[in-house]
């Protein structure tokens, strides 16, 4: 059997790479070492998320209906924010029981959410 570390990255598909950049670094506030090259990758402590054009190697783009949770230290002030930035997030924050999450999509239509676990883990 393989031992598996941990998950270094996740691909995120996207169609115009000049947006998607804009979307994540300035929409987001997300940081890359690598911005300016072909395969920026946004280093989010445990994962990065790493920007690939699939047309480029010959894939249909298809964006990722599986949402990526972003910690936030609170979804309602971060999601305040995103909407004044124009942000559309259909329905209201919801409340699990245990964190809150708040859903979206990137300027590619990926699906994304804010989140924040408040409640300890057992």
């Amino acid at each position: 059997m393989i031992a598996v570390e941990r998950a270094d990255f996740v691909s995120v598909p996207v169609q115009d790479m000049e947006r998607a950049k804009r979307f994540y670094s300035e929409t987001l506030g997300m940081e890359s070492p690598n911005l300016d090259e072909g395969w920026p990758e946004f280093e989010l402590g445990n994962v990065s998320l790493y920007l690939v054009e699939p047309t480029r190697f010959g894939e249909e783009f298809r964006p990722h209906r599986a949402h990526i949770a972003l910690r936030v230290p609170d979804v309602a002030a971060a999601r305040a924010e995103l909407e004044q930035a124009g942000i559309e997030f259909p329905g209201e924050i919801l409340d699990t029981g245990v964190c809150h999450m708040a859903f979206f999509s990137d300027s590619e239509g990926n699906a994304l959410m804010l989140h924040r676990r408040y409640a300890p883990h057992e």
